[in-house]
């Protein structure tokens, strides 16, 4: 542990692990050594010492920071003062640089009024000089003549110098003014001279007072304060973030040790997970290489029996084609039978014309009249066995009816897809010959007559053989009646058996699906309902292109009925045709009775010959051969049935197999997901790991960086307060020579103002000399000048008159005097050059093209 931790914890009270002794906290910063059982009994000692070592170090620092903020404030009261009196300086300065121009345009007036002076002077000289010359040249013999124009001159030069010693004296009084203005100038300089060296010290050395009055001062003090607050609290915070970052490395180490726990833990988890995924995808295999077995075994099956289908298909064909040619041949009996039917009926009303005849004759003769009853009752007993025959023939009919219904609607319940079109081929002929049986009403009656006058004409026996076969003809219809209802029954059994077996499936393929939607995401559920509606709605479609089929069917049936109606009409009218035509005959037959049934040449067709028995047993043959056939095509129908049911659950079985197939491969698929995603888990887990032992480092590493920066902290607070020492021995020091520097500024002070005050006046008296000298040497250089050109004084001051007229003049015009002034070069011009260069857009000085505005030239006054 650190130095300031056990003082700390000292002052707090806490035991104190036994990590460094007495001497060594007291006397070094940064040792640490373990200590021995001796130590642990100097604990409350060390305490002691280390409270009033702390106290002290406290006092210590609050001296140090009571003498600090005294150092500040008067830093920044003497900072102010300076400020001030640089301030009163630069004024001064100011003022002093004003004095300094007013002197410099002094001077130069009075150097101007001098040489005015001295010129007025040599003007003089020169005239009294002149004066005493004439004197000398004019003597007294031409006083008379020239006495008048010798007091003109005389009175013209005593004006003259009257009026330059009135000049001279103004001149000399403005002179003496100027002498005693520059004197009090010259005194006020000296005085300001003084007073700016006193301030130039008092700036140096401000007071307290001054500086600490400052609003600097008070903004720094309260900055200050504000830092210090500042400090405090950041001191504070770093003590929280100090706990903060024991306790996160705490946590941090309790999470990495929780972390690596639970990895272990999910590492196990996956292992079993991964095996016992591994026995059920095992499991899986066997049960898909059972399955594919199984299908391969079907498909082998489904393959041996596809020719033996084929034929039996075949076979039904050559049946039903069979079944087509003998309906044919029996729709030809059949109009032979309406033929002779038709001629039965004719005969009949022959033979009722014949018993109204005999009836007639009845009347006229008795012998005639029991020949008469004798043919009535042979008439009553033909009709009745008409009678009955035709009751037994449309009870026949009636069976065949039923049993062509029977058979179109076991065709139509039951045959699937491939045999549909065969049976419902069957079915329509059937149903054909059903409808042309129905629309011939008068045919049975028509059979039934003939065969009631076959039966009439021949013996008794005859007509009892013919009773026998009709009954054994009904018993046989009876038991094939009861044969088909047991049949169906038997049908309708195994119907309702296949449908439990179907609904059980599909139960168990609900079940299953079912599974797969718990186990499936939304998405997929959502694809797989997509799918389970475009199968309904293929299936929809394919019962409503059916439906189309039939209906386009069942036009072409009525499209068959209208033709056949139509040719029923056709047949019907030909028929009355046939029977106005016979009619026609019969009116235009002879009276004698010839050709009737009591005529010689009467004779009945078929009644009793051999053709007729050999008719009726070739059509109880056929009838026979087509029950069979009709029984044989239910068998075949049935087994063919039988094998679609066989090859529809092989179907399934496939489909569910295919089923289960996809499902196992999804649910891999899934596993496989999972798999790879526990992977990646495991790897992000792994990358969080080494993040956060990377985190762990750096954050060790920034623990013991700061850990340094504390002790390099320690180390600097320690450095500070042994400077803080030093400086405030070094401050009392400095106070003892400031004293000491301020008694030395005062005399300073004293004998700066003295000598200032001697070196001004020297420099002034010196300066009055200069000038003096310099006037002096202006008249020697001049009087040199007239000695050396050997002219008079007149001359030459008319020459000087003259350069300075010549330097007075424009030199642009050279006409007009001086009186304008370019404040951007300060050459001199007149001001109608400068006026007229401005208007005429010429504006550049003429003697340095300088440009200039409108504001750029100014009226100059020379005196």
């Amino acid at each position: 542990m650190q130095r300031n931790e056990k003082i700390t914890m000292a002052l707090k009270g806490e035991p104190q692990p036994p990590a460094s002794a007495a001497g060594a906290a007291a006397e070094s910063a940064g040792e640490e050594s373990q200590t021995d059982s001796a130590t642990n009994n100097a604990l409350p000692n060390i305490e002691e010492t280390l409270k009033q070592h702390h106290i002290e170090i406290m006092t210590e620092n609050r001296s140090l920071q009571n003498l600090n903020t005294s150092l500040h404030e008067k830093f920044h009261t003497m900072s102010l003062k300076m400020k001030e009196y640089q301030d009163a300086l630069t004024a001064k300065e100011t003022e002093n640089a004003e004095l300094k121009n007013q002197i410099d345009e002094l001077q130069y007036d009075l150097e101007k009024i001098h040489c005015r002076n001295d010129k007025l002077e040599n003007h003089l000289a020169e005239a009294i000089e002149k004066l005493k010359a004439y004197h000398q040249m004019h003597g007294d013999p031409n006083k008379s003549s020239s006495s008048s124009k010798g007091s003109g001159h005389a009175h013209v030069s005593s004006h003259q110098v009257e009026d330059l010693q009135k000049e001279l004296e103004e001149y000399r009084e403005l002179a003496n003014n100027r002498l005693q203005e520059l004197d009090k100038l010259h005194a006020t300089h000296r005085e300001t001279l003084k007073e700016v060296e006193k301030l130039k010290m008092d700036i140096r050395q401000l007071p307290e007072s001054v500086i600490v009055e400052t609003t600097e001062y008070k903004c720094l003090q309260s900055q200050f304060s504000v830092l210090y607050n500042e400090s405090m609290q950041i001191k504070t915070m770093l003590d929280e973030t100090r706990n903060q970052l024991q306790t996160s490395k705490n946590q941090h180490l309790r999470q990495i040790e929780v972390m690596e726990s639970e990895e272990l833990i999910a590492q196990k988890k996956v292992r079993s997970e991964m095996i016992q995924m591994e026995d059920v995808l095992a499991q899986i295999r066997k049960e898909y290489e059972a399955l594919r077995i199984e299908y391969e075994q079907n498909m082998a099956a489904n393959e041996q029996t596809a020719p033996i289908n084929r034929e039996m298909r075949h076979l039904i064909t050559s049946l039903q084609n069979h079944n087509a040619q003998l309906k044919g041949e029996g729709y030809r009996y059949k109009r032979k039978y309406k033929d002779a039917s038709a001629d039965n009926v004719k005969l009949r009303r022959e033979l009722e014309e014949a018993l109204a005849k005999l009836e007639g004759t009845k009347q006229n003769t008795p012998s005639q009249g029991s020949n008469g009853d004798d043919v009535k009752q042979e008439g009553a007993a033909t009709v009745k066995d008409e009678f009955a025959g035709s009751s037994g023939g449309s009870g026949s009919n009636t069976s065949a009816s039923n049993e062509g219904l029977n058979v179109k609607e076991e065709g139509n319940a039951n045959i699937k897809s491939e045999d549909e079109t065969m049976d419902d081929d069957l079915s329509k002929d059937q149903k054909d010959g059903i409808k042309k049986e129905q629309s011939s009403p008068g045919g049975p009656e028509k059979k039934d007559a003939a065969a009631a006058n076959a039966a009439g004409s021949t013996p008794t026996g005859a007509s009892g053989t013919g009773a026998a076969v009709i009954k054994q003809e009904k018993d046989a219809k009876d038991a094939q009646k009861a044969k088909d209802i047991k049949t169906q029954e038997s049908e309708m059994v195994r119907d309702l058996k296949a449908q439990l077996k179907k609904a059980l499936n599909d139960q168990k393929e609900m079940k299953l699906l079912l599974d797969m939607y718990k186990g499936v995401s939304k998405d997929q559920r959502d694809k797989v309902q997509l799918m389970a509606t475009e199968k309904k709605l293929k299936s929809e479609i394919e019962e409503l292109r059916q439906q189309l089929k039939k209906l386009q069917e069942s036009k072409r049936e009525e499209r068959k009925k209208l033709a056949d109606e139509e040719a029923l009409r056709k047949i019907k009218q030909l028929e009355e045709q046939k029977y106005e035509l016979q009619k026609q005959v019969a009116s235009q037959k002879p009276p004698d009775n010839a050709w009737g049934p009591g005529g010689p040449n009467y004779a009945r067709p078929f009644v009793g010959s051999h053709e007729e028995e050999a008719l009726l047993n070739e059509m109880e043959v056929t009838g026979q051969a087509f029950e069979d056939m009709q029984e044989q095509n239910s068998r075949l129908i049935q087994q063919l049935r039988e094998k679609d049911d066989a090859n529809f659950k092989l179907m399934s079985e496939r489909i569910k197999a295919n089923q289960m197939h996809k499902l196992l491969r999804e649910e891999k698929q899934i596993l496989e997901d999972q798999m790879a995603t526990r992977d990646t888990q495991i790897e992000a887990m792994h990358i969080v790991l080494r993040k956060l032992e990377e985190k762990e480092r750096s954050l060790q590493a920034t623990v013991a960086a700061i850990e340094k920066e504390l002790v390099l902290r320690q180390q600097a607070m320690e450095m500070h307060k042994r400077k803080a020492i030093e400086s405030a021995q070094s401050a009392a020091d400095l106070k003892l020579h400031l004293e000491k520097y301020h008694a030395q500024m005062k005399e300073a002070q004293q004998v700066v103002a003295e000598k200032t005050s001697s070196l001004e006046a020297e420099a002034y008296k010196t300066k009055r000399l200069q000038e003096e000298l310099a006037q002096f040497k202006r008249k020697a250089e001049r009087m040199k000048k007239i000695e050396m050109a050997g002219t008079t004084i007149d001359e030459v001051m008319l020459e000087e008159i003259r350069e300075y007229k010549e330097t007075l003049t424009c030199p642009s015009c050279k006409v007009k005097r001086k009186d304008a002034v370019l404040s951007k070069c300060f050459h001199v011009f007149c001001y109608d050059c400068l006026r007229t260069r401005y208007e005429t857009r010429q504006r550049k000085c003429p003697k340095c093209n300088c440009a200039f505005g409108a504001n750029d030239y100014h009226r100059l006054y020379l005196t």
